[in-house]
């Protein structure tokens, strides 16, 4: 195993500096050139010896996680131990990371020296962007001797991989939590009496009940008010349907619009498994790519899971016609058909809503989209040049298209979520307990 020397950056300052001095000599005495090579030939003998004084590497430890979410930070760390090393600068190291956690590819820390265990120790915090496997395929360790002049480096290979995960922190948030322990549909599987349309039983009419509940041919029959308890509709069919095209691949807040969307539907679709409905995931972009089969039991929630994390990113149109058609022609009753997407262009909008439309008429769909906060912002800003008014005001047209074709959607019955990228996990559910209330699902 080599260990090279290598000089640093503050040998390198240290020529650099000298070169002017050498000049000088040169000019002024050049019987005195003889101190030039010495001083540098000096100058290398203090770099090797430094080098040397650095000491040698006898251990080290790269900790990575197995797992990870997008999103979500984690720490990459180092451990290293030195044999003979003397005091000097901290210990430098670089990962050769995937961009999924790193753009630029590569990862940096300085070590610090740790008296307990009596090893130099460090750790990078990161955020992975995009979900997948990333790999980690190499270290870079660099340590100076006490004069920093020179340096020793080792080359490691690694074969790390981090498994890139769903984010799923709305789920274990206390709000959420909260709202499943106290809101109908709880933690226990329990029947919910007094709304949906399934009819439950009878009871005795009493007062502060809404009179709508009134069961009159009933009450007849006994002479008394009764009133009719419904049970909740459970076993209902819920799909969540994934545009992972282009548009859905651009970055909004850090993240692209896919993640942000396979967030919300997997904090709803948690919320629907816990209400007794059957919960299946669908991916498209220039063909139907991902489809799971219904999933009804929290138990199996890890499924959903998986299949979100293999929802890859394209850079393509999505081909709504042969994506709405598979999607149909794999149901058999009556649905909630939860479709993630954007648009850009008035063509490809026209081709949505005709096969949004088509959707429609068999099935309850819920069109979820973001607010683009970002058209927002250039369609309202202050124009002070041809180029920004330009900007301006082809944004308010962008924006306004937008809005015809989210029309256009709710005349045909289609029920619309359009909020910013934090909000539409709640909006989802709430749109979604509306729904079921209902009883147009089933």
């Amino acid at each position: 195993m080599h260990f090279p020397i290598l000089p640093t950056a503050r040998a390198a300052w240290l020529t650099a500096l000298a070169a002017p001095v050498a000049i000088v000599i040169a000019a002024t005495a050049p019987d005195a050139w003889i101190v030039v090579p010495a001083a540098a030939v000096a100058l290398l003998v203090l770099v090797v010896l430094d080098g040397l004084l650095a000491g040698r590497l006898q251990d080290w430890r790269v900790v990575t996680p197995a797992d990870c979410e997008v999103g979500e930070p984690f720490a990459l760390s180092v451990v290293a131990e030195f044999a003979g090393r003397a005091a000097g600068s901290k210990p430098e190291v670089a990962l050769a990371a995937d961009a999924r956690l790193q753009e630029s590819g590569r990862v940096d820390m300085a070590l610090g020296y740790h008296e307990a265990t009596a090893s130099w120790q460090g750790s990078a915090e990161v955020t992975a962007t995009r979900r997948g496997t990333a790999d980690i395929t190499g270290m870079w360790l660099q340590w100076a001797g006490p004069l920093g002049l020179g340096a020793r480096q080792e080359r490691q290979e690694l074969e790390r991989e981090v498994r890139i995960w769903p984010d799923l922190s709305p789920i274990r948030s206390p709000e959420l939590q909260n709202f499943l322990r106290d809101a109908q549909f709880g933690l226990i599987a329990r029947r919910i009496r007094g709304e949906g349309t399934q009819f439950e039983a009878l009871s005795e009419y009493e007062a502060g009940m809404d009179r709508r509940r009134i069961d009159w041919k009933a009450s007849a029959r006994h002479t008394k008010l009764y009133a009719r308890e419904n049970e909740s509709e459970r076993n209902n069919q819920i799909i969540f349907a994934f545009d992972c095209g282009q548009a859905m691949c651009e970055p909004i807040e850090g993240l692209p619009r896919i993640d942000r969307a396979v967030t919300a539907a997997l904090t709803a679709s948690y919320v629907a498994l816990k209400g007794g409905d059957r919960v299946a995931l669908c991916g498209f972009a220039q063909r139907p790519e991902v489809m799971t089969p219904f999933v009804g039991d929290t138990r199996a929630f890890h499924q959903l899971q998986s299949a979100a994390a293999g929802l890859d990113y394209h850079a393509e149109e999505p081909n709504f016609t042969l994506a709405m058609a598979s999607l149909t022609a794999r149901l058999q009753r009556r649905s909630l058909i939860v479709l993630f997407t954007d648009f850009t262009d008035a063509t490809g909008a026209e081709l949505m809503i005709e096969s949004v439309g088509r959707l429609a008429d068999k099935h309850v769909v819920l069109f979820v989209t973001m607010e683009d906060a970002e058209l927002a912002e250039m369609a309202t800003a202050e124009p002070d040049t041809l180029d920004s008014l330009a900007v301006s005001v082809t944004a308010d047209q962008l924006g306004r298209q937008r809005q015809i074709v989210l029309e256009r959607l709710r005349q045909m019955g289609v029920d619309i979520i359009e909020a910013p990228w934090d909000q539409i996990g709640y909006r989802l559910i709430d749109s979604y307990l509306d729904i079921k209330r209902s009883g147009a699902i089933g």
